[in-house]
């Protein structure tokens, strides 16, 4: 049976493992441009890792957003966005995405926040409204791929 520990990067080696992931997925995968995938918000986010017996197998992010973001009732607050998941292709369907979102949620919950927003690829809907999220908008681009505005109330 395997370890999975799902963490807080707060070293530079677990960053680092953080962006491999991401330019694993959106950039050699998806065909992301890195200067697209690497934005001035990963300096405040707070980049979260899945790591399996030891091994970094998915990454995401959580950036606070200032109240009404995205058009979200500004009476909810200030608004986590979580972005950036990202799961290797060969752990995908074994429940490690549920996993760091539920994390990333609870960190949200932590700081208080009371509603989290993600642009969600449109393949990947479904999985973000078994976890809770509502879509809000219509299909946008975002670096060449369709995405929806997706909102969850804490």
């Amino acid at each position: 049976m395997s370890t999975v520990a799902v963490r807080l990067v707060d070293a530079a080696a677990d960053l680092a493992a953080a962006y491999a992931i991401r330019d694993e997925v959106f950039v050699v995968e998806q065909g992301v441009p890195v200067e697209l995938e690497r934005d001035e918000r990963d300096a405040d986010a707070e980049h979260f890792l899945v790591l399996v017996d030891g091994e970094a197998v998915a990454a995401g992010r959580l950036v606070v957003e200032d109240a009404g973001y995205e058009g979200i009732d500004p009476g909810l607050g200030p608004v986590g966005h979580l972005g950036r998941l990202a799961v290797r292709a060969p752990f995908r369907g074994s429940g490690l995405g549920v996993a760091l979102v539920d994390a990333l949620v609870e960190r949200a919950r932590e700081r208080g926040l009371r509603a989290l927003y993600l642009g969600a690829q449109t393949h990947a809907v479904g999985f973000y409204r078994r976890l809770g999220f509502a879509v809000t908008g219509e299909v946008f681009d975002d670096a060449g791929i369709p995405h929806r505005h997706m909102v969850r109330v804490l």
